[in-house]
């Protein structure tokens, strides 16, 4: 070797090179300016020679190192564009020198991540295929600050890391790395050398897709250049007027929605399921469809709720742009996606978010705040500001690349409380002695502001099943910043009592009527949800008393109280045809129920109509937070299990009189107090024949009498078929018509009066 060359070898860093634990190697590797002229270091693990090419010449490259380090010196010029040959025992190649390209990520990004504001944050870090100097490759990046070294590997290197070590930014502790010559579909993970010399391999974090499991790589996948059609869509989203407008969401599992096959475990793709999905959601007249998880989990019988891959839709059903069209297309068929989203916790899986960087980054050391003793899995710690980026990114991910129209956050109690499943001693105060996870607060509030301002017509929903106060509203108010909140006690209190023989109903009449009492204190969705028909809590049919045939009117009352309640609605797949299973992950739903079988056939229908029925009369959506949307007319009836109430639209420019039967007891001559004189129609009637039922109702017009019921001065005397809910429309009588009537109710109460 000359002498100028080894003079200007830097030994030390030579070494780390070669033992791998090099983590700046820019300063060392590539092309560098000196005095003597443009140094150039490769190193290329047991490669025999190395050749640089330049303007169609060759030049040998000095073994420094036999472990594979090489350096040539040229002139102050140097070399551009230039690749290398390297010879192998057993062949050779020709590969970029990845060191040779710029640095890409901004000071100004890196800052912005620090302090938990880069709200973008996975187009800086993750896998982004780009073009450098006029170069196809990947860029890759990574956070991982107490990482000794980190290299990219996959197929592309032979998974050897010692080949693609990363480059430091060490303010931020990102790592950052162009790859030449990686593409669309490649395979990879990180290679971490953490302190104390072992070496740990780890999915992307930021990923934008991942393999299909049981492998556990990441994958090169870039959907941007994906073409949406939904632009009518997206502009009458932006108008935030949820709150005003009907409701009423499907949720279901895509896995189990219609399975091809139950015996290879394989699934529809995203395309084929979206015709499916929208066909059946149209025809039963559903407004959205939230999906359980589709972020990428190891496990099916997590249902998604253990995620490893947070920007990653599960490969189980395709690609992230297939997923893109399931959504698109949805949106062309006017249904709207609602995302099940899981920032409480996360699994413990090697390949996965835990103790990532040989220390616990992304969750807390002490395992009384990071870890769920029941779950099995760790909490993030939404403390630390890239941790919180990291999360609040990812909801705005979900809402501006993928064009959700609402994000479901999961288990926010547990995220509220600190010792949410905790023994005494189990968990550690906050700073004021108290249990409130001051930093999840601060979290959300962050996340709904962030949304609001960045995409006002994406609905937040809270899955939060305390009496945490102002869960929904707006954050300069003091609340958490939701739009929305599940309302978990209506759920509990309402399937409790509907499990109840119809006998003994009378005695919890409480159970039906003290939703009423909290319904305006938030925004509620009232849901029978996937959790309420799986681990031995039955289908929702299943959870009705009495015979086969007595099981469906009883549920028929049950969802016909829910539609008329106040709030938006959800419920699970297969419950609005009875299936009588529980449902499993792993089977498809039991369509062939509704060839078979009347009862399911006609349960279809009749919730089919529900749908219509709710979202054609904005007396059931359009007051729903509002007081004067609801109006009690009687709910004391508990002998009868009957209560009365009346629903209003905004300004009463329509009311519905409302009657619900929880009894199998036809109720002849029944009296029920109105609203004011005037005519009153049966518009809906669960027990029509179509449904199942017996077809007894009220066919004719009813015309109110001045008879006082109800503290009303007028009423009606109507049948209420047993197990039932009816539904009347409202329609005052002129005002000529009304005094005339004040005369007629005179001499009608002068005759009752001597009677």
């Amino acid at each position: 070797m000359e002498k100028k060359l080894y003079d200007m070898m830097q030994w030390g860093r030579i070494e780390g090179v070669v033992y791998s634990e090099e983590d700046k190697p820019y300063e060392i590797l590539g092309p560098h300016k000196t005095a003597e002229g443009t140094l150039v270091q490769a190193y290329f693990p047991d490669a025999r020679e190395v050749m640089l090419l330049w303007n169609e010449k060759e030049y040998p490259m000095e073994c420094v190192d036999e472990g594979g380090f090489f350096a040539g010196l040229f002139g102050k010029k140097g070399p551009k564009n230039y690749r290398y040959r390297v010879v192998y025992e057993d062949g050779e190649y020709i590969t970029e020198d990845m060191y040779r390209f710029p640095l890409t990520i901004s000071e100004q990004e890196m800052e912005l991540f620090s302090k938990g504001i880069n709200y973008t944050a996975y187009r800086m870090l993750g896998a982004h295929p780009m073009t450098v100097d006029g170069v196809e490759g990947v860029r890759f990046a990574v956070w991982a600050p107490n990482a000794v070294r980190v290299s990219v590997v996959g197929d592309f290197n032979f998974w050897d890391g010692r080949k693609a070590p990363m480059h430091r930014h060490e303010k931020y502790g990102i790592f950052e790395l162009f790859v030449p010559g990686v593409k669309q579909g490649d395979v990879y993970k990180y290679e971490l050398k953490v302190k104390g010399g072992l070496t740990v391999l780890k999915a992307d974090p930021y990923a934008s897709m991942g393999q299909k499991r049981p492998e556990t790589a990441s994958v090169v996948f870039d959907s941007s250049s994906f073409a949406w059609k939904d632009d009518t869509w997206q502009a009458a989203k932006a108008k935030n007027t949820s709150k005003e407008m009907p409701l009423s969401i499907y949720e279901l599992h895509l896995g189990s929605f219609k399975k091809p096959s139950e015996e290879d475990g394989s699934f529809y793709n995203y395309r084929e399921l979206a015709v499916m999905v929208a066909d059946y959601v149209k025809e039963m007249g559903y407004t959205h469809v939230e999906l359980l998880p589709v972020m990428e989990h190891p496990f099916d019988g997590s249902w998604g709720y253990q995620v490893t891959g947070y920007y990653a839709p599960t490969a189980r059903y395709g690609t992230p742009e297939d997923f893109k069209f399931f959504i698109n297309y949805m949106h062309e068929q006017g249904i709207g996606v609602i995302l099940d989203w899981v920032p409480a916790h996360f699994p413990r899986d090697a390949f996965g978010l835990a103790n990532f960087d040989g220390t616990c980054l992304y969750e807390h050391r002490d395992p009384r705040q990071g870890s769920h003793p029941h779950w099995g899995t760790l909490i993030f710690n939404y403390g630390r500001p890239q941790v919180s980026n990291f999360l609040i990114a990812n909801a705005m991910y979900w809402a501006e690349e993928f064009h959700a129209d609402g994000i479901r956050i999961d288990a926010v109690a547990s995220m509220l409380y600190l010792d949410y499943g905790k023994q005494d001693g189990g968990w550690v105060a906050n700073k004021y002695g108290g249990n409130e996870n001051l930093e999840a607060v601060e979290l959300f509030k962050h996340m709904n502001s962030v949304m609001k301002k960045r995409n006002p017509g994406v609905m937040m929903i809270a899955e939060e099943s305390t009496a945490w106060p102002k869960v929904t509203g707006d954050v300069e108010n003091g609340s958490l910043g939701f739009d929305y909140k599940w309302d978990m006690g209506w759920m509990n209190d309402f399937t409790n009592y509907m499990k109840a023989d119809p006998i003994y109903r009378k005695w919890n009449q409480g159970a039906l009527t003290f939703s009423i009492m909290y319904a305006h204190s938030e925004n509620f969705v009232l849901v029978l949800s996937h959790d309420e028909v799986v681990h031995g809590k039955g289908s929702m049919i299943n959870k009705m008393p009495g015979t086969y045939e007595q099981k469906f009117p009883n549920l028929r009352a049950a969802y016909g109280y829910m539609m008329m309640h106040p709030g938006k609605k959800l419920l699970f797949m297969g419950q609005d045809f009875a299936q009588f299973s529980e449902w499993s992950e792993a089977k498809s739903l039991e369509w062939e129920l509704i060839e078979q079988y009347d009862s399911h056939r006609e349960m279809k229908a009749y919730y089919r109509a529900l749908n219509h029925f709710y979202t054609s009369h904005p007396a059931l959506y359009e007051a729903d937070y509002l007081e004067e949307g609801f109006e009690w007319i009687d709910c004391m009836d508990a002998e009868r299990s009957i209560v009365t109430f009346l629903r209003r639209s905004r300004e009463s420019r329509e009311q519905l009189l409302v009657v619900c039967n929880f009894i199998p007891v036809t109720q002849t001559g029944y009296r029920v107090g109105v609203p004011f004189a005037g005519k009153y129609k049966e518009i809906f009637n669960s027990n029509r024949t179509e449904f199942g039922g017996t077809g007894e109702g009220n066919p004719r017009v009813k015309h109110s009498e001045p008879v006082n019921w109800n503290n009303r001065d007028n009423s009606i005397e109507i049948t209420i078929p047993g197990l039932s809910v009816l539904v009347f429309s409202c329609e005052e009588e002129k005002t000529e018509k009304r005094k005339s009537g004040k005369k007629e109710s005179v001499k009608r109460s002068k005759k009752t009066k001597k009677k």
